[in-house]
């Protein structure tokens, strides 16, 4: 040690004091618990309004300039701030705890105030979060360097931001649900409350009030919390009308099958995928044209349709040798497999020898798949937003045509040609630029109305000779009638769907949205 260096007057280093320590660890769950409430209404605002991107743009952007006038209003609370705190701390946990409840229940109800309630939440939460931070810090203050002081508080912050990002779509939404999600992150900020309680007791006046206000907010998150399932189904059961008989939400939708006059029906995000009564309207459409007009596919991929439907009217040819079912959500093939009454609906189908199910991306597979097939059926949800819009771009189109065999046909599903009719012709218009030969056509299913579906192929298709028994809706007099447009429903212009663009989107919202407003 040099002569400066003994000469230097050595700072002493005191170890963390408990209510640092325990201050720092509030830091770390105010922010996991702050990004729960973000991430729980931009998923539900995705749900009922679709178009995921805009609404986790939203959301957040709301959310971060509430934080900012948050933080500008704390400089507002100069006294008692271990007071203020704890009454932020209580109001969080309810405000944020409560919303997802608050917004499902809205949706069923009084769906006219949902989006209202959405940004007024999110502001409020967002403004009672921006001023919890600087509160901790200014009471930190008093034992803590400032450059320390700093760099710990927003150490904490954002780990506990990570734990969240990762937990939240991997174990806490499959497991829990949004609304307990949201009330036990609730049930954590009370927590924190309390904790506050206890740090403080000695500064705090009114104590008594304060362990009342504690004990009331925590015993309501804790009956809400058990009641959340009743919650739930409350809403989903107003939403959908009909008795839920099955409900779940995974990683990547909530999936609800309801039961009533008209049978089953499934929903993704809300969102009607099939009804018991008429779906074979919809499925013997979808792939009887190009399968019949094929004549001897052996190898067959079908994309999306993880409920078994469209595999079960492919399996009704004997010459098909394999299928490969690629299904984003595991989810869906267990349940459309192991449910008595669900695998009913789709004949067993997806317990077929002739099945390989492949649970993955449906771009990402055709990316590293080297297989060829004859026919390619393509059974997505409708462009409700950019995650699946990329599914009907020409990036995904030239996938696809790379993997279709010189005398195969694709068919895809592609919303209404009468309510969106220029979403219709994008589809067509996108799959002729990369190369492929197309042949539109629609059919009337009455729970969707009148709807569209493409056959693409490197050959022009040609109506079939034949189509196998059993039937109920399809017949080979019927089937060119398919093919032919009413004035209405015709051609129009339209443009190519890209990853750049993805200008079906926003199409597609545009003309759904003057029929569901």
């Amino acid at each position: 040690m040099t002569v400066l260096e003994e000469a230097r007057p050595q700072r002493a280093v005191h170890p963390p004091r408990p209510v640092e320590v325990a201050l720092l660890a509030s830091v770390f769950v105010i922010a996991a618990c702050g990004l729960v409430y973000e991430l729980a209404a931009g998923a539900l605002a995705s749900y009922v309004l679709g178009d995921s991107v805009l609404q986790f743009s939203t959301v957040i952007g709301s959310y971060l300039f509430a934080m900012g006038v948050g933080s500008w209003l704390s400089r507002f609370f100069e006294r008692q701030l271990p007071a203020h705190f704890l009454r932020i701390e209580l109001l969080v946990a309810l405000v944020g705890g409560a919303m997802p409840a608050l917004l499902f229940m809205a949706n069923a109800y009084v769906p006219t105030v949902f989006r209202g309630l959405l940004y007024g939440l999110v502001m409020a939460v967002g403004i009672l979060v921006g001023l919890e931070i600087p509160l901790v810090m200014r009471i930190l203050k008093r034992n803590v360097a400032l450059k320390d002081l700093v760099s710990q508080v927003l150490t904490f912050d954002y780990l506990g931001a990570l734990a969240v990002s990762v937990a939240f779509p991997l174990l806490l939404v499959p497991q829990l649900g949004l609304v307990r999600t949201g009330l036990l992150f609730g049930l954590m900020n009370a927590a924190v409350a309390l904790w506050a309680l206890w740090l403080f007791r000695h500064e705090l006046r009114r104590l008594r009030a304060h362990v009342v206000a504690c004990v009331a907010t925590f015993g309501l998150l804790c009956a809400a919390f058990a009641g959340a399932q009743r919650i739930t189904t409350l809403a989903e059961d107003k939403f959908y009308q009909d008795p839920i008989v099955f409900a779940a939400t995974s990683p990547y939708q909530r999936i609800v099958v309801t039961q009533g006059r008209s049978g089953h029906r499934l929903f993704l995000n809300g969102n009607l995928q099939f009804a018991e009564r008429d779906e074979y309207r919809y499925h013997e459409a979808l792939v009887h044209p190009a399968m019949a007009a094929h004549g001897a596919a052996r190898k067959v991929a079908v994309l999306g349709g993880g409920d078994g439907m469209a595999v079960r009217e492919v399996l009704r040819y004997p010459g098909v040798e394999s299928v490969t079912l690629v299904e984003l959500d595991p989810n869906m093939t267990q349940l459309f497999s192991t449910h008595e009454t669900l695998a009913r609906l789709n004949g067993g189908a997806l317990a077929s020898p002739k099945l390989k199910i492949v649970n993955t991306d449906a771009f990402q597979w055709l990316q590293q798949t080297q297989e060829m097939f004859d026919v390619i059926v393509v059974d997505f949800p409708d462009p409700t937003n950019f995650s699946i819009g990329k599914l009907y771009t020409n990036s995904f189109y030239a996938l696809l045509e790379r993997r279709l065999a010189a005398s195969g046909y694709a068919v895809i599903q592609t919303t209404s040609p009468l309510v969106a009719r220029q979403s219709f012709w994008t589809v067509v218009a996108t799959l002729e630029s990369v190369g492929l030969k197309t042949a539109p056509y629609h059919a009337h299913v009455p729970s969707f109305g009148e709807w569209g579906y493409v056959i693409a192929g490197h050959r022009p298709f040609r109506q079939p000779d034949e189509l196998p028994p059993g039937l109920k809706f399809l017949t080979l007099a019927s089937l060119p009638q398919l093919f032919e447009f009413p004035r209405d429903m015709a051609r129009v212009p339209a443009e190519v769907n890209r990853l750049s663009n993805q200008v079906l989107v926003t199409t597609y919202e545009r003309e759904w949205g003057k029929v569901h407003p």
